[in-house]
């Protein structure tokens, strides 16, 4: 008998042994997958009671049970779940009494980062009323558009005082006939061109966001601390929802700031950071100081963060557990590296592809648009091989599309892609599965640009140049040439303080790591690069504006081969490149 239980035992230690050498990250796997199973299952029971349970739901049972937890912290004011939430009843009835607001109807906002912007989104959520997130910095044409395209009824941008109405709970009546399929929030994204778009997002989709920041493992007792704008879904949906879902407090700041990030987060014991594009490079950035490590920072979430930054920012700042995912803000899909591998945004988790269908498929960077077989069929890309992230817009992964652009939300639609009649989501972003099924961001479409042949990823260039003791920050795009078909590269380049610009040392450094037709050509020395509210680069006027040195204030440089340097972009150069006789 002794044999067989010694033999049972064996077996029982050895199959996870066996299982972690074959497929290491097999547990990690099961274990996100059954994460979002029961996330899933939830919500979905969520979206069958009457009425639905909303976000809402979730913040007063929160304000109910936890009244006196900070729940908001803004400068050196900290706010209670019960005191934000009699707040947001005194402006739902201000806004039902005095505007005549009911159930269904659009309000836009037009705020910066501030505690009024909580309670305004609570209380039109109380009303049943549907926020249009407006990006506080545009003006004129933009401004007049995002109002009108999500069909606002009035435009919030002060929030007057309140202080007389009631602060009295407000009745589910009010809010009766929201369901799932409601808009909740209309978030704006800036596209490659033309005026924003309006995406909607509806109340099923708000936990989705909410419940990235629980599966990333925030809890009760986190802080977390987010400068990002609320009118974008990083701070909105997945910050401030997730802190609503989790019972965690939110650490709003205005707008970000590299000198006084560390010192807020010392300062309100923030355990938690939210992050996005560039960000994280900033803080890596700036001077060193003894108590850089001197923190309660535990985690980190956001997207779009280099390899080298992530290794850079844990190397200084310490061991802080990042959490980098894929995802847009009207994207049907999307990714978590819950592994933490350093680089990746996600895995092609085998179990979770059972239940969502997508690819990635091979892209024509010059016609702009997908590649198809004989039969009229998109093509597959293999492991190793860049490609357009499309995913199967269904039931489980729907696409709602954007407010008053029917013909931009059916430009995001690709149909009969594998056979006919199918429908899929068209990302418009290249990524790349390695042979881990670790899944890598490559570029934006409208980023990546073909020159002699060859598709150039912005990004890539980006990360080679960047490295360059003498570049603080580095923008690069591709701009037309007479005569020439595609683009070819120019860099947007930030000098760091006390340095000086070294042609050759740059020249070197591209020509080792860079092939000839994705090395930037032209350069652009500029004090200030340009950034949108996401920390993503403003590319569309580098683009227009060229490389004319005549139109071009900013000092310009020319990568001559023969030299081996980049040289002073002269009249003579742009001359001779228009007229053909310097060869590129």
């Amino acid at each position: 008998m002794l044999p067989v239980i010694y033999a049972v035992l064996a077996g029982v230690l050895l199959v996870p042994l066996l299982v972690n050498l074959c497929s290491p990250y097999f547990f990690q796997d099961v274990s996100y997958f059954l994460r979002l199973a029961r996330m899933a299952r939830q919500v979905r029971s969520y979206g069958q009671r009457r009425p639905v349970r909303t976000i809402l739901h979730a913040f007063l049972e929160r304000a109910h049970q936890s009244p006196h937890k900070p729940f908001l912290i803004f400068r050196d004011q900290t706010l209670s779940y019960v005191q934000v939430d009699r707040r947001s009843n005194q402006v739902a009835r201000a806004l039902r009494d005095r505007l005549g607001l009911r159930q269904g109807e659009c309000v836009a906002i037009f705020l910066g980062n501030e505690p009024a912007y909580v309670w305004l989104w609570l209380g039109l959520a109380k009303l049943g009323c549907a926020m249009a997130c407006l990006n506080c910095n545009i003006r004129g044409k933009s401004l007049l558009h995002c109002f009108q395209c999500c069909g606002a009824k009035v435009l919030l941008a002060s929030p007057d005082k309140v202080d007389e109405v009631s602060t009295e709970s407000i009745p589910e009546s009010w809010r009766s006939e929201v369901t799932f399929s409601t808009p909740a929030v209309y978030i704006y994204t800036s596209g490659t061109t033309g005026l924003p778009k309006a995406a909607m997002i509806n109340h099923l989709r708000t936990w989705y966001g909410a419940n990235l920041a629980a599966t990333s493992g925030i809890t009760e007792n986190d802080v977390v601390y987010t400068t990002l704008p609320l009118y974008h879904s990083a701070a909105l949906l997945v910050g401030l929802h997730g802190c609503i879902l989790t019972g965690a407090t939110v650490v709003l700041r205005s707008k970000f700031s590299a000198s006084q990030f560390w010192d807020d987060c010392r300062k309100y014991n923030v355990t938690v950071i939210q992050y996005i594009g560039e960000l994280l490079r900033y803080l890596c950035n700036s001077p060193q100081k003894p108590n850089d490590r001197d923190h309660k920072v535990r985690m980190a979430l956001g997207n779009g963060l280099r390899g080298d930054v992530w290794r850079e920012f844990i190397k200084r700042f310490g061991d802080i557990h990042i959490y980098e995912f894929y995802a847009s803000t009207e994207g049907n899909i999307g990714f978590m590296n819950y592994t933490r591998k350093v680089g990746a945004v996600g895995r092609v988790n085998y179990l979770l592809r059972k239940v969502i269908t997508y690819e990635l498929i091979k892209y024509d960077v010059e016609k702009d648009e997908p590649v198809r077989d004989g039969n009229g069929y998109c093509i597959k890309v293999p492991k190793g091989e860049v490609g357009l992230l499309v995913c199967r817009i269904t039931q489980l992964t729907p696409f709602s599309g954007y407010a008053g652009g029917k013909s931009q939300t059916e430009k995001k639609k690709l149909r009969d892609v594998f056979k006919k009649g199918d429908l899929y989501f068209n990302s418009g972003d290249l990524l790349m599965m390695d042979h881990e099924n670790f899944i890598y961001f490559h570029d934006r479409v409208g980023d990546t640009f073909r020159w002699k042949g060859e598709n150039v990823a912005t990004t890539e260039v980006a990360d080679i140049v960047g490295l360059v003791d003498f570049v603080q920050e580095v923008n690069v795009y591709g701009v037309s040439v007479p005569g020439h078909e595609g683009r070819i590269g120019m860099a947007s380049i930030k000098m760091k303080e006390d340095h000086e610009f070294d042609g050759r040392k740059l020249f070197k450094h591209v020509a080792d790591y860079l092939p000839n037709y994705a090395r930037p050509r032209f350069l652009r020395i500029q004090d200030t690069i340009e950034i949108t509210g996401t920390f993503k680069h403003r590319k569309v006027t580098l683009m227009e504006e060229g490389f004319n040195p005549a139109v071009i204030k900013d000092a310009l440089y020319f990568l001559d081969d023969k030299a081996e340097m980049y040289v002073p972009m002269t009249e003579h150069i742009y001359n001779a490149i228009n007229d053909k006789t310097l060869k590129l």
